[in-house]
């Protein structure tokens, strides 16, 4: 719903405001204006932080379940069992301290007669401390936690797991930046595609957006494989002498891309507070030059939004990883039989997973409409709210800011019902239909291998969407600062 409300307050606002009435982004005299301001809140803020916390929460939960697993497995200790249970968590208190301290590095004052810095550079310097103290921090939690008396090295191992993630995370940092940022090719090349017309322009941007989708999943991919048998190499055995470690490893690593995850936020919360800094200094009418500085600010938290939805995305495709071999492991413990593998040569499990890749076209194309339905109200609202009131022009009446903004909420939040039920209900209702033919066929366990081929397909189809949609938007916003600028 976050998102709804903030880009159909941004497209309505601008749509008529800008290209209608021929008035600034910003502009006071738009009814739509606070609403816009209010939505880079409500989408880049509370809607990212409730992604994050989502992964964050995924991942603590079935990092918990796998290390108690390998665990038992392994024939621990009731001590060392609990150490690998609540690493989870010590890793994530680390991640407050370690973040927090990064933040304290780049609030400072700067010394009189200093020259201006690149606000991103000094976001990307508290940036390292942060990922230092991690480093640090997650290494002494490993020995004092991940320490088995049998295997006195597994330890090393899992550290070794928790770089792999960290790694993964300023990669996604980088790539993000490299394709949102107008220092950048990409961007650039964007730019001057719409130097011959909107037609190329969006070819430009759909083609870079596509494109950005590979370095990610590169990246994701390796990093699952390299924990998995950097886990596995750890030296942990089950009862059968079979290596047991390689879940858990993948867990870890998950946990170190997330140990960073509090400064990150922090870095997309600086989209919206800078996109509102220059909407206050548009509606009281700074000089040129002070909306020179936010309009600078803004292009950077275009970019620091967009690296935070990658890094959120990244780590997301981890913990899914995680859920669902551990839902796998839960349905191996409540079926009694051992559920290892799931074969898409298997027709229905195929079909389940085309079920789940459509199901993220269908839900991204539902909350397309959404955002377009939000859109029209707000529009046809400034726009009557112009015509009836034609003194709004020249200052002298008030537009009816709260009208536009309660819109906004509540088709917002009338407008995601359909997305939401999609998303809840779809898993349950392939599981159900196909539990029923299992037992008609003579498949017992087929329900569950369905929706192991749904869950599979939906987080690789998803995965690339929100990739795709994440970048090229990104790119688009900082195309149109490049040309702001006077470079084109």
């Amino acid at each position: 719903g976050g998102g709804i409300f903030t880009k159909a307050a941004d497209v309505g606002a601008d749509l008529v405001g800008k290209i209608e009435a021929n008035i600034p982004e910003d502009d006071p005299r738009n009814p739509a204006v606070i609403a816009d301001l209010v939505g880079d809140n409500v989408g880049d803020c509370a809607a990212r932080g409730a992604d994050l916390f989502e992964s964050i929460a995924a991942e603590i939960i079935s990092a918990m379940i796998l290390g108690a697993t390998m665990a038992k497995k392994s024939n621990l200790t009731d001590q060392e069992m609990t150490g690998f249970m609540m690493f989870p968590l010590v890793v994530h208190c680390m991640d407050l301290v370690v973040s927090g301290i990064g933040i304290i590095s780049v609030a400072r004052d700067a010394p009189p007669g200093t020259p201006p810095e690149d606000p991103l550079e000094v976001m990307k310097k508290g940036y390292m401390v942060t990922l230092s103290l991690a480093v640090v921090g997650f290494g002494v939690a490993c020995y004092t936690m991940l320490n088995v008396a049998s295997v006195p090295g597994a330890w090393i191992y899992f550290f070794g797991c928790g770089m792999i993630g960290m790694l993964s995370a300023y990669l996604f940092v980088w790539i993000s930046q490299y394709y949102t940022d107008y220092k950048y090719k990409p961007v650039r090349q964007v730019a001057e595609a719409s130097t011959t017309g909107h037609g190329t322009n969006v070819i430009a941007g759909v083609a870079l957006g596509m494109e950005s989708t590979a370095m990610p999943v590169l990246v994701i991919s390796i990093a699952i494989i390299s924990a998995y048998w950097c886990g596995k190499m750890s030296g942990l055995t089950d009862q059968y002498g079979a290596p047991c470690g390689g879940l858990f490893g993948t867990a870890v690593a998950t946990m170190g891309m997330l140990s960073t995850a509090a400064y990150v936020l922090a870095m997309d919360i600086f989209g919206p507070i800078a996109d509102n800094a220059g909407g206050i200094v548009e509606m009281s009418q700074q000089p040129a030059q002070v909306r020179d500085i936010t309009d600078q600010l803004d292009s950077v938290g275009n970019t620091t939004k967009a690296t935070t939805k990658g890094f959120a995305i990244g780590s997301a495709a981890l913990a899914s990883f995680l859920l669902f071999s551990a839902y796998m492991d839960e349905v191996s413990s409540f079926t009694g039989k051992p559920f290892v593998t799931v074969d898409i040569a298997v027709p229905e499990v195929f079909v389940g997973g085309l079920l789940g890749s459509m199901l993220v076209y269908l839900f991204s194309a539902w909350a397309c409409k959404a955002v377009g339905k939000s859109a029209q109200e707000v529009v046809e609202e400034v726009r009557r709210q112009f015509l009836e009131r034609p003194g709004i022009m020249t200052y002298l009446e008030k537009p009816d800011h709260a009208r536009c903004v309660s819109i906004v909420a509540a088709s917002a939040l009338r407008e995601m019902t359909a997305p939401g039920l999609l998303a809840v209900s779809m898993p349950i209702v392939v599981g159900v239909t196909f539990r029923q033919v299992g037992l008609a066929t003579g498949q017992v366990n087929l329900g569950p291998q369905v929706v192991a081929g749904f869950l599979m397909f939906a987080t690789v189809a998803g995965i690339l969407m929100a990739l795709f949609l994440n970048t090229a938007g990104g790119a688009w916003d900082n195309a149109k600062k490049y040309v702001e600028t006077g470079a084109l």
